[in-house]
């Protein structure tokens, strides 16, 4: 159960965190902050900052226990 809801707070950190990055039109270096267009709208998302927001907040959450 910590997984999922590590991915859910992983993904919120990634969002968060590329919208920043993203509107100042940087890449972030390593982080590879990429836009996305969804009908719309532009979203901007980093799978590897979003693999370390999740491994992070799983690893807080198994620290909770």
């Amino acid at each position: 159960m910590e997984v999922l809801k590590a991915l859910v707070f992983g993904a919120i950190l990634s969002a968060c965190v590329a919208l920043v990055i993203g509107t100042q039109g940087s890449s972030g270096g390593p982080l590879g902050v990429r836009s996305i267009e969804l009908l719309d709208f532009r979203m901007y998302w980093s799978w590897s900052l979003f693999l370390a927001g999740s491994g992070f907040s799983w690893a807080l959450l198994l620290l909770q226990r």
